[in-house]
């Protein structure tokens, strides 16, 4: 399959983007969005992208054939775990869960329409109307795609044009899902640009600040704190910072035939995306007393991560990274082999999996690329101390627990900070409708206007 060259980003490598190519692609989308996509109605933007999500979950899709035939040199994710991810994100993009995001955060399914009275509003007598951007600028993370996928369907439904600026070498998937709108209504793919340059192209990046409206980015704090003081007033500025991830097993969860579920649940938390997202859990928390000791369920989680090991394997890692998990394996060996309280279990001749059990409840930063600790607790309060080193920094908590003790465990994460908190075996597919970081993804995008009646 050959793509056209509808992006910046199709272009052959080599070719130079500058500030007039950058301000003329802006000037094009702002005039398409004026003609194609001002005036559509939200339910047909709805449809579009539930065809559109439709089509990614069929095998026989060319736009997804060819991320999983490319992809995996393109971005360094296996094929089966790119079709995990894959399947994870469009399940949630049908019309139903669209909808319901638009209800869940602006209050009407008319809202991006018109002037609209909710029960509330009628009785107060105000009807108001959300309004979106005209030009969105994304500057996208380069490890999973997912945030920019996100991205774009929800400057779609704010009926913004959108200019998606990429990582150098991370452009391979954003193209393909941009591909893939186009071919399902050309129209809308018009409103759309992909680019990727590198990061810090102060040039670039000025005359993309200076026409956009409103500015998205997903980077490390540092990434974020520079280009802040680039974008200019009048632009809002949306971003999303570096964030950790844990999970909580409680002992009810791991008791009889419920503890090998759960295993499974915590290992397909670990191979999601290869651990690589800010939902990804850097920490198990294993609380005592349950029918598996935290080291016990450790030594399991390594069992299973060998498993799955054969037929969703780990991408491939640079040498670096390489580097830092074997460096860090043979410090825990060293450590387990002169304590009772660490032990280490990892794959043979490869960095491909390695669990680490410790009995300290610090929160650590994990290598990722698989790479999990395991640490036991004694309960949510001795959790909440060793992790206090990140308070105010968690996305996600996955949790087991049983049906009576996980609404107060949910309170008791809530008020400490988190701003999620799922079953265990979900953390990297948030439903659509989450509030990421706790502020509602659709409901940032736009501007109200209110009619006092």
């Amino acid at each position: 399959m050959n793509l056209p060259n509808y992006f910046l980003a199709d272009v052959p490598p080599g070719a130079t983007l500058n500030g007039q190519m950058l301000w003329e692609a802006c000037q094009a989308l702002k005039r398409n969005r004026e003609q194609y996509l001002a005036d559509r109605p939200t339910r047909s933007l709805i449809k579009v992208l539930h065809e559109i999500g439709s089509n990614w979950l069929d095998s026989e899709f060319p736009f997804r054939k060819l991320a999983l035939e490319k992809g995996p040199d393109a971005t360094g994710f296996s094929a089966a775990t790119l079709a995990s991810g894959f399947n994870a994100f469009f399940q949630q993009l049908n019309g139903e869960n669209i909808e319901a995001l638009v209800v869940h955060d602006l209050g009407h399914a008319q809202r991006l329409d018109e002037m609209v009275a909710g029960t509330a509003e009628q009785k107060i007598g105000r009807a108001s109307m959300a309004i979106g951007p005209e030009l969105m600028a994304h500057i996208a993370a380069g490890n999973i795609p997912n945030p920019a996928f996100t991205s774009v369907a929800l400057g779609l439904l704010t009926r913004s044009a959108q200019f998606v600026k990429c990582a150098t070498g991370a452009s391979f998937l954003p193209r393909m899902f941009a591909h893939s709108i186009y071919d399902a209504d050309p129209k809308l793919g018009a409103c759309l640009e992909i680019a990727e340059w590198p990061g810090g192209n102060t040039e670039l990046e000025a005359v993309l600040f200076a026409e956009a409206d409103c500015v998205t980015a997903t980077g490390c704090d540092e990434t974020i704190t520079a280009l802040r003081a680039r974008v200019p007033a009048k632009a809002k500025m949306i971003s999303y910072g570096h964030r950790v991830s844990f999970g909580y097993v409680t002992a009810e969860a791991i008791s009889g035939f419920h503890a090998k579920k759960v295993i499974a649940r915590a290992a397909t938390d670990v191979i999601a995306w290869d651990q690589l997202g800010c939902l990804s859990p850097h920490v198990l928390y294993v609380e005592h007393g349950g029918g598996l000791s935290a080291e016990q369920f450790a030594e399991d989680l390594a069992a299973e991560l060998a498993r799955r090991e054969l037929t969703e394997p780990r991408g491939r890692l640079s040498p670096q990274d390489a580097a830092t998990i074997a460096s860090k394996r043979s410090f825990y060996k060293v450590r387990a082999a002169n304590s009772p309280d660490t032990r280490l279990w990892c794959s043979a001749d490869s960095t491909a999996w390695t669990v680490v059990y410790e009995a300290d409840p610090r929160f650590q930063l994990s290598s990722l690329h698989r790479f999990i600790y395991v640490k036991a607790v004694t309960d949510l309060a001795d959790l909440l101390q060793g992790a206090e080193n990140v308070r105010g920094k968690v996305s996600t908590v996955g949790l087991a627990a049983t049906e009576d003790r996980a609404p107060q465990i949910a309170t008791q994460l809530a008020r400490w900070g988190v701003t999620r908190v799922c079953p265990l075996g979900q953390m990297q597919s948030p439903p659509l409708t989450w509030r990421h970081d706790g502020r509602p993804s659709l409901g940032d995008l736009i501007t109200w206007t209110d009619w006092e009646l």
